[in-house]
């Protein structure tokens, strides 16, 4: 598996995934482009390629102390297999580089598979926002600190995992 910054040959793979895994919370077609395009400030993409194909992705965005995982998605033949584990892994240690102390993400109130995902890598619940998607579920606030250790160097642009 190879982990590393979306370019614009991802884009139809990316909206995919989003259209795929995040159903009536996709993003757009023309927000996706802005975002791999470096359109968005703070913002940025990873994928995942697995045998030259991507099957997952992060966003992430990092301003000043804090950093936030917007979202990953994982095509579903692929899941439970590490490939999120690889994506949160890099959106951490970037985060780091660009100087964040903390990351944050929500999760769907309703969704305790991703809340135990993120569990065992250290995050604990910070707080909630009522009514937060589209269906008027709340999202559960998750918050880490950054492990700062390992920010020597700049980013990878393809970390094998």
């Amino acid at each position: 598996m190879i982990v590393r910054p979306a370019t614009s040959d991802d884009v139809d793979a990316v909206v995919e995934l989003e259209l795929t895994c995040l159903g009536v919370d996709a993003w757009s077609r023309g927000l996706v482009e802005q975002g791999v395009a470096d359109a968005l400030p703070t913002v940025s993409y990873l994928v995942a390629e697995v045998d030259g194909r991507v099957v997952a992705h992060a966003v992430a965005s990092a301003a000043g102390d804090d950093a936030e995982l917007q979202r990953i998605a994982v095509t579903p033949e692929c899941r439970r297999g590490g490939v999120a584990s690889a994506l949160l892994a890099e959106v951490e240690r970037r985060s780091a580089l660009e100087g964040a102390t903390r990351l944050l993400l929500e999760v769907r109130e309703d969704n305790l598979a991703a809340q135990a995902f993120y569990g065992a890598r250290g995050f604990v619940e910070v707080g909630r926002r009522p009514a937060y998607y589209r269906d008027g579920a709340a999202a559960v606030v998750l918050g880490k600190e950054v492990d700062r250790g390992d920010t020597a160097g700049s980013p990878r642009t393809g970390a094998s995992q």
